[in-house]
Formats: C-alpha cells, structure tokens, sequence
C-alpha cells in the first residue's frame, strides 16, 4: 500500500507539478526533482501519521483542551459537532500538516541540493538549469501549502468519499476514490508551483537571446520568444558570454556580407 501510494501519489503530483511549468518542466527539471524528493518524505510521512495504528491517532485523545471535542479524524466527519468544533479540527490538522510539509521541505530540499551538488563534482561539465531553491524559503512554502491547500482538499476529499461511499457499489467506490485521489495530487502539484511562484522559492533563470542588425538595432526575447523591453533587461543578472552574446557575431556577418555585396555590385 505505501508502494502503491509512492509510486501514484508521487507520480500524479510530478505530473501536475510539471504541467504548470514552462515547457511542461523541461527547463526547470531540477525543481522538479525537489518536488519527487519533499514529496516522496510528505506522503510515507502523512501515511504513517494518518494511519489508525500510528502514535499520532493512538494520542489523539490528549490534544489540547481547546480541541478536545473536536472531531478526531476530519471536520465533515460524522457526529453532532458544531461549526466551531469542525473548524477546530481543520485548524489543528493545517498546523500539524503545516509542520511536517516544513519538516519534509527542509529534509527533501538539502537532500536535491546535495544530490545535484554530487553530480556537479562526478561531472564538472554538468551545470544546473536553475539556481537552487533556498531551504528555509523553500521549506517555508512546502509548510504554507500543506497547512491550507493540502489540508483543504484532505477535508473535502475524505467529505466527498463518505457521501460517496452510502451510494455507490463497492468496487465502483474504489475506482472513484482512485481517480479522486490522484486528480486531487495533480491539483496539488500544481498549486504548489503556483504558491512557489508566489514566494519566490522557485523562480527559473531567464535565458535571453539577441540579434542585432548592421545598423545597431536589436530584437531581444526570452526563452519563449517574447520580447523584452529594456526595463526587464536591466533587472535581469548579469549572464556569461558563454550562454549568450548580444548579436557581436552577428554584425560581423551582416557586415561581411554588405562588403561582398557592395564589392560584388562595383565589379558589375
């Protein structure tokens, strides 16, 4: 069950994670890889946490008095609970996810870095697509989606599944609760990304690119083909002639190409 949870859970999330990327996340594949990392962590970490047998569940019944009476499991949970009590269970649960996403974060974070770090020294050609994410920003916003997004559709989605469950056949409530579940880890991959994008913990390098004409005018655009204006070039870092020359080359063959032309026009 862990496996198969790992391997669905895990996948279906890249896969969103990925669709909300640039290029469906080629450009930015070692970003993806810390999600694979923090995310592998989170779900055998909520799966052990969740599960009946668990230390967590075992002690549910010492939490604090504020939420003594509130519902063990989730706020649509069955019982005569009131408003209060029900938010008190999403609350307690959003700090206890809150706490293992920013746990998780730091953990898978130093791990990708690590990771890509060994692979720079085995292979001094390798060059990483991006900066690496900051750990404490980065596992910030790991704790920042799971206390909300992730403990919002946890809510919903174990709601969803008791209604469902009084309705339909058993073997049709499990296909549903399969398809339910690795729908809600591609819209949590993707949330992420976005709150990532938000908080600045993962933002790709823009790579731009120039050709000038003999005449000194040049069209500078990024690497999907829109314009940048001068504004956007100035803030943007410094970047090595290696990745990219501002169209030298370029005027260099326009101009060699009018003196054969002009050379080729005098003959005649």
């Amino acid at each position: 069950k862990v496996l198969m949870e790992e391997v669905v859970g895990v996948g279906a999330c890249v896969i969103g994670d990925m669709a909300s990327r640039p290029n469906f996340g080629l450009n930015e594949l070692d970003f993806v890889f810390s999600t694979i990392v923090v995310g592998s962590i989170l779900n055998f970490s909520l799966m052990y946490m969740l599960a009946p047998t668990s230390l967590s569940h075992l002690a549910s019944s010492r939490l604090p008095f504020i939420f003594a009476n509130c519902p063990s499991g989730y706020m649509f949970e069955q019982g005569s609970y009131t408003l209060a009590q029900r938010l008190g269970t999403f609350v307690y649960k959003g700090a206890v996810f809150a706490s293992v996403g920013f746990f998780a974060g730091l953990l898978g974070t130093n791990l990708s870095n690590l990771l890509i770090g060994m692979r720079k020294k085995m292979d001094p050609s390798f060059k990483a697509q991006n900066k690496a994410p900051p750990t404490i920003l980065n596992a910030a916003t790991w704790a920042m989606h799971m206390g909300f997004s992730s403990n919002l559709r946890y809510q919903a989605i174990n709601g969803m599944e008791f209604g469902m469950a009084k309705v339909l056949s058993p073997n049709v409530f499990k296909l549903s609760v399969f398809f339910t579940r690795a729908l809600n880890n591609v819209l949590g991959g993707m949330s992420f990304v976005a709150l990532a994008r938000v908080t600045g913990s993962q933002v790709s390098e823009k790579k731009i690119s120039g050709k000038c004409t003999g005449k000194g005018e040049c069209a500078i655009s990024d690497d999907k083909g829109s314009a940048i204006s001068s504004i956007e070039l100035q803030a943007l870092p410094v970047i090595s002639s290696e990745k990219y020359s501002l169209g030298q080359q370029n005027q260099e063959e326009d101009k060699a190409r009018d003196a054969a032309a002009s050379e080729s026009s005098k003959q005649d």
